[in-house]
Order: C-alpha cells, then structure tokens, then sequence
C-alpha cells in the first residue's frame, strides 16, 4: 500500500470527533478538489505492507482508526485492511471522496459492520468537483456511517440543501462543514434561518483548532 503517513492524533470530525485515533494517510488521489488540504498527498509516500501498518497500528494507544488520504480506496489493499483491522476488534473509519463505490462495506457481519463507519463526501461547487458526485453510492450507507459536505459560501449550502431534498437523508448523520473546518457562524445561522426541518449536524474540524495545516496531525 502507497502511504504518505501514519500518525497519532484526535479525530478532526464526525461523529468521533475528538476522540484519539491512529491515522493511517494513504497517498494519491483522483479528485482536485479546489480547497483540499492535503495536496501533499497527490503523489510521493511509501510503500508499506500491511503487516507494517498492522504494527504501527497496534502500538498506538487506542482502538479506533482513520484510514484516509488522499483517496484510500484507490489503494488494491484498502479493504484487506479494512478487514484486518476490524478482524483486531478496532473501530474503523474510511473516509472516501463520494464517487468509489463502497459496498463491500455491507459484506462485513453485524457487529463488525457496527465498528466501521463510511465517511462519504459530497462535493460541493466551490471544490470544482460536484459533477463527480454519485448520489446513487448513498444506497449503501447505513447507521455507523456518515455523509459530509464541505461548505465555502452560501452557494455550496443551497447545493448541499436541494443535494439532500432531491436524493433523501441517509440512514447516519449528515455534517456540513465549513472549507478551513474552524468559523461555522454563518453556517449556523443558514441551518436556523430554515423553516422546514433540515436534520444536519453543523460541524467544524477540531484538528484545525488545535493544530492548524499542520501535517502529520
């Protein structure tokens, strides 16, 4: 597996927002997304078994990983990986672009099912990528997941709104997060300001509070 870098650190967003983490940042990705914080994965990292990873893992002290990127399920071994690590009793999230498929995902059992969670973006227009989003990837979501958009202005959330009233809410949260993850007021008041209910989490990237562009963490 093409890895860029592994490190120890809390978890940014979502649903385990906070919660320390073995990150596991894979290298490359298809999508160029105008705002991406992580362009020094596009190309360089380091080959690495899967028993290596497995290690790194293990010494860490928790039992809940980030495999992100870049763009993790590009990589041949993403869900071997995936496997291993729920195999080992750790609480997984895969964090995914929005236009892979990931149903392979509902092939793992209950209780392992339970311990992953899909992280599923889609790209709003500020990122330059929107007309890469597959709505129909959504089918495969279940409860432990979530989907998340990333908000640059009013344009992106009136996007993200009629994104959701055409295709449905998800069986997980829903999390708009603002691009630089670390001002959600005006987000906040866009989310008050409507009348029909809208079942979303406003969000910020706690990572980015503590410590900024800052790779490695």
């Amino acid at each position: 597996m093409q890895v860029t870098e592994t490190f120890f650190s809390i978890q940014g967003e979502g649903r385990h927002a906070g919660v320390p983490s073995a990150f596991v940042r894979t290298t490359g990705c298809h999508l160029r997304c105008s705002w991406c914080d992580a362009t020094y994965t596009f190309q360089g990292g380091e080959r690495r078994s899967l028993d290596e990873i497995m290690a790194f893992v293990r010494a860490q002290p928790t039992k809940d990983v980030c495999f992100t990127g870049g763009e993790p399920l590009l990589q041949k071994d993403a869900w071997d990986l995936v496997t291993r690590l729920l195999d080992d009793g750790y609480r997984v999230v895969v964090e995914t672009s929005g236009n892979l498929p990931f149903d392979r995902s509902n092939t793992f059992p209950g209780e392992a099912r339970r311990r992953l969670c899909i992280s599923m973006d889609v790209k709003c227009p500020s990122s330059g990528e929107h007309t890469k989003n597959r709505p129909e990837l959504m089918r495969d979501l279940r409860e432990p997941d979530q989907l998340k958009f990333v908000l640059a202005d009013r344009a992106d959330y009136d996007f993200a709104v009629a994104f959701l009233r055409a295709h449905g809410f998800p069986p997980c949260p829903v999390y708009f997060n603002p691009v630089g993850g670390t001002d959600p007021k005006a987000l906040t008041l866009w989310v008050l300001e409507e009348r029909e209910p809208l079942p979303v989490h406003v969000g910020v990237q706690l990572h980015k509070l503590v410590w900024g562009d800052e790779p490695g963490r």
